[in-house]
Parts: structure tokens; C-alpha cells; sequence
């Protein structure tokens, strides 16, 4: 437990000489993160009807009740968080589902 503890001291003492300015030849790397995307009802269906499926297959697709994607389809609630990032995916992908073995089409 003491070696854990000392490592993380080490790496913050490490982070705080780096910003500094007092620590040289770090390997840093940034990272950008999109925004995530607030879709609107049309754009959910949209998105929907793109990989040809019911509002049922799509919930259990992404993980949540029919009634979910019903309301975000109608308007009255808007998805959130992981629901918006994936919706990103799929609006860009349409193999993404069949690609990781989600969807498999006969």
C-alpha cells in the first residue's frame, strides 16, 4: 500500500514540476474530445430509419425501453450522455452495428 501511495505522490509532484515549466522531455499527449451533439426528435428518427429498424429493435439496440425512444422521437425527452454518443456513431457509420456483431441481417 505504501508503494501505491508513493507512486501517486511521485506522478502529482511529476504533473505540478511539468506545469511548471520545471520538467523537460515529458511525452504529452492532447487530447480533443468532440462536443457532444444534441439531437432533436427528426434527427433520432432520422437516425432510426437510416439503419431500417423499429422503434423496438432500436431501443434494444442502444439499451433502453421503447418507451425511451419514444419520447425522444416525439419530442418530450431528449437523449443524454452515452445515448447522444452513440446516436454520433450511428448517424456516421451504418455498418457500425453488423461491423461489432450488434445487428446481424439475414
Amino acid at each position: 500500500m505504501n508503494s501505491m501511495f508513493e507512486s501517486i505522490k511521485q506522478g502529482l509532484h511529476e504533473a505540478i514540476e511539468y506545469e511548471r515549466g520545471n520538467l523537460s522531455g515529458v511525452n504529452v499527449d492532447k487530447v480533443t474530445i468532440a462536443p457532444l451533439h444534441s439531437y432533436t426528435a427528426d434527427e433520432v428518427k432520422a437516425i432510426r430509419k437510416q439503419h431500417s429498424m423499429t422503434q423496438r429493435i432500436f431501443a434494444e439496440v442502444l439499451g433502453v425501453s421503447v418507451k425511451t425512444v419514444e419520447a425522444w422521437e416525439s419530442g418530450t425527452n431528449r437523449p443524454s450522455g452515452i445515448a447522444r454518443r452513440m446516436l454520433e456513431f450511428l448517424a456516421h457509420d451504418d455498418g457500425l452495428l453488423e461491423k461489432y456483431s450488434v445487428v446481424a441481417r439475414s
